[in-house]
């Protein structure tokens, strides 16, 4: 394997547990030093999720670092709150002050609550459906897409203020920007999400920076039930249930040096 990112420094958002963590450790194997960010949830937050999802939305950075120790790199683990007007600076301050500036930028973290205008007692995966309230609106603009265009900003600020000619921006999503019935916030943050990221793709293309997004297929990062499984294998849209580690895997090779003519794209996985 290529040691492609060696000398690199990694920023990974919601980077605790299922597909951030995995995307940290395939970065790092790579030979990137890496900064963890989470924010443990609330257990009341996760009341209707699976037992094994809410045990790994609650826990720390340090069995992610201990990974990437592992591997041979440097990691640093930070909690953060992404809905923090200044976190932004604040993640790049103690990335730089640990690690180094950095070149790898990978937006991850989500405020994920299951919202809906039309709502019922359960949907279609028999899980409980809440209505729009300010509250499940904010939780997922504030994290997905207002932190997220705020990363992208101070992310390209620092690239040009040190005169660097290489960068790489990852965002994950789920959904094309379209209708997200059933978690309509959730749907409308990632939306917006894109479409922050294909504008960065196109405004910082000139400093060396690939700024594309990932739409990973049905993902098993501890939610997934029997009734998940019966609907992927009923649904034409879907084709598999993929493992966090290969999501990150196409993460980390958007990350290479040879793909420096690939930005500005939706990518989805099946």
């Amino acid at each position: 394997m290529v040691d492609s990112l060696v000398g690199r420094v990694a920023l990974v958002t919601g980077a605790n547990h299922g597909i951030g963590a995995a995307i940290a450790r395939a970065l790092a194997a790579r030979g990137a030093d890496v900064l963890v960010t989470y924010l443990r949830t609330r257990a009341e937050a996760d009341a209707d999720q699976h037992a094994t999802y809410r045990e790994q939305r609650q826990c720390g950075g340090e069995a992610t670092v201990q990974a990437i120790a592992a591997l041979g790199r440097r990691g640093v683990a930070f909690e953060a709150d992404l809905t923090r007007d200044d976190i932004a600076a604040a993640l790049f301050d103690r990335a730089e002050a640990e690690l180094g500036p950095v070149s790898v930028l990978v937006h991850n973290a989500s405020g994920w609550r299951r919202d809906s205008f039309a709502t019922g007692d359960r949907d279609g995966l028999s899980l409980p459906v809440h209505r729009v309230v300010p509250a499940s609106i904010d939780a997922q603009l504030l994290v997905d897409a207002r932190a997220g265009a705020l990363l992208l900003a101070e992310f390209i600020e620092r690239h040009r203020a040190r005169g660097a000619d290489w960068g790489r921006i990852v965002t994950m999503t789920s959904g094309e920007g379209k209708a997200f019935p059933g978690q309509v916030s959730y749907g409308a943050a990632k939306a917006a999400l894109i479409s922050y990221t294909l504008s960065a793709a196109s405004e910082m293309a000139g400093d060396g920076v690939t700024a594309n997004v990932v739409y990973p297929p049905v993902t098993d990062t501890g939610w997934i039930t029997d009734e998940v499984r019966k609907f992927v294998a009923g649904d034409d849209e879907h084709h598999h249930i993929a493992r966090p580690d290969e999501v990150a895997e196409t993460v980390a090779w958007l990350c290479a040096d040879a793909n420096h003519l690939v930005t500005g794209n939706v990518i989805r996985l099946r």
